[in-house]
C-alpha cells in the first residue's frame, strides 16, 4: 500500500541515511514539517556493522537507519520509499516529483542521497565489497588487523591508503595494477614501511569457501592475500537536481564529483541545502549524521527568517490600517 503524502511539507529530505534521518529528526524537533524520501539503496548495506560511530559502533547498517526512521516518526516526520525524479523552483518554493508519479510540495530541500562507488574492472571485486574487499581503514582496519592486506592502486592516493593500511598490519602489499610502479618518495616510503609492490595488472580475485584468498594477476601468478583495500571513484547521486541547475562537480581532492556547498550545506541554489557524501566524499557516518543535523539547523533558522519577516510586515500593514 502506497502511504498518502501531505500537499506541502516545511522540508523534503531526498535521502534517508544518517545525514538524512539525522537533519530530518532535527527539523522534526524544531516542529517542522518533514518528508523523508529514501530510495532504500544504502552504500554501507553490505558491511556487516558502522563503526567509529560512538555508542552504535559495531550495529549493523539497517539496524541504525531502522532505529533513525523510527525516531524521525515519533517527532511527527514522515519517512517514505520512493525515489525523486525532479525539483522545480517556483515562487512559493519547490514542487517535488517522484518517480512514481506522486507529487508534494515543499519550501526547503534538503538532499542527502550519498555517492555511488565505482570500483576497478576486476573479476570478482564487486561481489566482495564491503567484506572482504573494503576502502576505509578507519572503517574496516581493526577488523582486518594482523591479516595478510594488499592494496589495489587505482588513483593518486593510493600509496596514502597502502601507508594508513600498515597501521593494522604488517603484511600489506602495494599492487601497482593498470597505474605506474611507485617511484621517487612514495616508492621509497613503502619501502621503508616494509611494503611490498607487485607490477602487473590484476585480473581476478580468488575466492575459497566464501572469502578471499589471492589476488590472480593477468600473467596468472596468484599472490596471496586475505583482504584487498581499493579506493573507490565516488559520484554523487544526484541527478534530479539538474533541473535545478546543479550538477556535481569534480571534488578538489580528486576523488570523484560532488555537489559544492558552503560549510553550512547551503548550495548556489536558494532554498537547498546538501549534507553526507553527497558533498563531502570521504566523511563517515558520524561525519554525515552531524552534517545533516547541522543543515536541518540551518534550514530551520531560514525558515524563521523568513516567517518574521512575513509577520513583519502583516504587522505594519495592520499598524498603518489602525491608524488611519
Amino acid at each position: 500500500m502506497t502511504e498518502q503524502l501531505n500537499d506541502s511539507y516545511d522540508v523534503v529530505v531526498v535521502g534517508g541515511g544518517a545525514a538524512g534521518l539525522n537533519g530530518a529528526l532535527m527539523l522534526a524537533r524544531a516542529r517542522r514539517t518533514v518528508l523523508v524520501v529514501d530510495a532504500g539503496s544504502p552504500r554501507n548495506a553490505p558491511a556487516e556493522g558502522v563503526h567509529g560511530l560512538l555508542a552504535r559502533d559495531g550495529m549493523p547498517p539497517g539496524e541504525l537507519l531502522e532505529r533513525g526512521r523510527a525516531e524521525v516518526r515519533h517527532y511527527g516526520g514522515q519517512v517514505v520509499t520512493g525515489e525523486v525524479e525532479a525539483a522545480v523552483r517556483d515562487d512559493d518554493g519547490f514542487g517535488v516529483t517522484l518517480t512514481d508519479g506522486r507529487t508534494v510540495r515543499a519550501r526547503r530541500l534538503l538532499v542527502t542521497t550519498g555517492v555511488v562507488d565505482e570500483l576497478p574492472d576486476v573479476a570478482g571485486l564487486r561481489a566482495r565489497w564491503g567484506r572482504d574487499v573494503v576502502h576505509c581503514p578507519y572503517c574496516h582496519g581493526w577488523e582486518v588487523r594482523d591479516r595478510a592486506i594488499g592494496v589495489l592502486a587505482s588513483g593518486p592516493m593510493s600509496v596514502h591508503q597502502a601507508l594508513l593500511f600498515r597501521q593494522w598490519s604488517d603484511d600489506v602489499t602495494y599492487f601497482a595494477h593498470t597505474m605506474p610502479a611507485p617511484t621517487g618518495e612514495d616508492a621509497e616510503r613503502l619501502a621503508a614501511r616494509g611494503i611490498r609492490v607487485v607490477e602487473g595488472e590484476v585480473a581476478s580475485l580468488e575466492v575459497a569457501e566464501d572469502r578471499l584468498v589471492g589476488v590472480r594477476l593477468s600473467d596468472r601468478t596468484l599472490v596471496s592475500r586475505e583482504v584487498l583495500a581499493v579506493a573507490s571513484r565516488m559520484e554523487a547521486r544526484a541527478g534530479f537536481l539538474a533541473t535545478l541547475g546543479l550538477r556535481p562537480v569534480e571534488h578538489p581532492g580528486g576523488a570523484g564529483e560532488h555537489i559544492p556547498a558552503d560549510a553550512t550545506g547551503r548550495t548556489e541554489v536558494p532554498g537547498v541545502w546538501v549534507a553526507g557524501n553527497v558533498t563531502d566524499l570521504v566523511a563517515q557516518v558520524g561525519t554525515v549524521a552531524a552534517a545533516g543535523a547541522g543543515a536541518a539547523a540551518q534550514i530551520n533558522a531560514d525558515l524563521v527568517a523568513e516567517e518574521t519577516r512575513e509577520a513583519v510586515a502583516a504587522h505594519r500593514e495592520l499598524t498603518s490600517a489602525g491608524s488611519r
